[in-house]
């Protein structure tokens, strides 16, 4: 199973992303003192950390890593589709 793509019927997934979700924000609250430009680095620096040790664990490819990508360049820049 893909690391990208989950079971859809899995409810378990569903909700653990949920929550994943709602503590991200939750910690990102108390980040305030940064400025967003700081903060978006800092995130991208610890996603690529994230997704090339999902690579190197052989949980995902390179393939879904760039569909991955691909769809969160569409919903962080909209107006380029």
């Amino acid at each position: 199973m893909s690391t990208f793509e989950p079971n859809p019927a899995s409810e378990c997934i569903d909700g653990m992303l949920e929550e994943c979700v709602d503590e991200i924000d939750e910690f990102i609250t108390t980040l305030q003192r940064y400025p967003e430009a700081v903060l978006a680095f800092a995130l991208r620096i610890h996603l690529g950390t994230l997704l090339r040790a999902l690579q190197e664990r052989e949980l995902c490819t390179p393939a879904e890593t760039a569909t991955f990508l691909d769809a969160l360049k569409s919903e962080a820049r909209p107006e380029m589709e």
